[in-house]
């Protein structure tokens, strides 16, 4: 996906974000959803295969770091910036293939690619989840058929939703 800045509300900086290297070759977009392996930062679907959703939905919860509010590329070298800006806490607006069934106060998480949508994570589509510990977030607000405000609160630095199913 392409790179879009999706803070609605939340600190625009201080507090609520946080600077972190990933590794040379790694793509990032602004406006994915990133986690934190091995101290380096990860967009949701450059993270490992667990084997179904809730497996990969529920690994990237506990590495869930935040919102990139600025990109990386594959052809930059070290001598690049390797550190991103991290949105740790805040409203932002995602995509979801439908709406339809959410209201405020659902749980979201990303949403699955691949094979039965289970082989990977999507850097920046939302789908409804039922349990904490598989979410990256809330939803606030509901703006159309395919567009959703979430309440998201990084678990690495803010201890959002953790709770075990």
């Amino acid at each position: 996906m392409s790179n879009v800045q999706r803070q609605i509300f939340g600190v625009q900086s201080g507090t609520a974000q946080i600077a972190k290297d990933c590794e040379t070759a790694t793509v990032i977009e602004v406006g994915d959803l990133v986690a934190l392996v091995s101290d380096k930062v990860v967009p949701a679907s450059g993270f490992a295969d667990a084997g179904t959703l809730a497996q990969n939905q529920e690994a990237f919860h506990d590495a869930f770091l935040g919102v990139s509010r600025s990109a990386h590329r594959a052809s930059m070298t070290p001598a690049d910036p390797l550190t991103l800006d991290i949105a740790t806490e805040g409203i932002f607006r995602f995509p979801m293939t439908s709406t339809a069934a959410v209201v405020v106060g659902d749980l979201v998480g990303p949403e699955g690619t691949g094979a039965a949508l289970a082989v990977g994570l999507a850097d920046q589509l939302l789908v409804e989840v039922a349990t904490p510990n598989l979410a990256i977030g809330r939803v606030t607000k509901i703006v159309s058929a395919t567009e959703v405000w979430v309440d998201i609160k990084s678990v690495v630095t803010m201890g959002g939703a953790q709770a075990m199913a």
